[in-house]
C-alpha cells in the first residue's frame, strides 16, 4: 500500500496519499449497505474515503445522488461536504491490494471489521455487494452471524430476496 504512494501518477504528485486502512462511511442508521472490494490505489487510497476520487465512485455517487441517497453528484476529496442519506458504504478489504487482486489472507484480516459493522448497522434491509469477492464475503459473513442463506451464485445485476 505504501509503495502505491511512492509511484504516483503525475496528476497526483502533489497529493499526500492516505495510504492506510480506510474507514467505512455513511449514514449509521442506513437501510442500504453497499459493499465494495477494496479502495482503489489512486482513488480511496489517495483520498482516504471509499470510492472517492476514482471512476467507480463517479458512477456510484452520481447514481446515489439521482435516487436521493446523496447530497451531491460527485466527491473528489474526503472533506468536500459529500453526505449519504440512508446508505452506508464499506468494503471487504480496507487497504488497496497490489494490482487490485487481494490475497485470501488480506480478505480474512479485514473480515472482523465487516462483521462488527454488521452488528452495529441495525437498520440494514438491502445489501448491495459490488463484485464477486464482495458477494462471497457478504454471504460468508451473514452465514457466520446465523442467517439462513441459501446457496446463491454470483451474477452481475442479479437480485436476491
Amino acid at each position: 500500500m505504501k509503495d502505491i504512494s511512492k509511484h504516483k501518477p503525475k496528476r497526483y504528485r502533489d497529493w499526500n496519499y492516505w495510504s492506510k486502512p480506510l474507514p467505512s462511511f455513511g449514514d449509521p442508521n442506513a437501510r442500504v449497505l453497499i459493499v465494495g472490494l477494496a479502495p482503489a490505489a489512486q482513488g480511496g487510497n489517495r483520498t482516504g474515503r471509499m470510492f472517492t476520487g476514482d471512476r467507480s465512485g463517479e458512477w456510484l455517487f452520481n447514481a446515489l445522488y439521482q435516487f436521493g441517497f446523496a447530497n451531491q453528484p460527485n466527491s473528489l476529496r474526503r472533506n468536500d461536504g459529500f453526505k449519504l442519506h440512508d446508505v452506508y458504504i464499506t468494503a471487504t478489504i480496507r487497504c488497496a491490494p497490489p494490482k487490485n487482486k487481494p490475497l485470501p489472507e488480506e480478505i480474512e484480516n479485514c473480515r472482523p471489521y465487516f462483521l462488527k459493522e454488521l452488528d452495529l448497522l441495525k437498520n440494514i434491509k438491502v445489501i448491495v455487494p459490488l463484485g464477486q469477492i464482495a458477494f462471497a464475503q457478504t454471504l460468508k459473513s451473514l452465514k457466520s452471524k446465523g442467517f439462513d442463506i441459501p446457496s446463491l451464485s454470483f451474477g452481475h445485476g442479479r437480485i436476491y430476496l
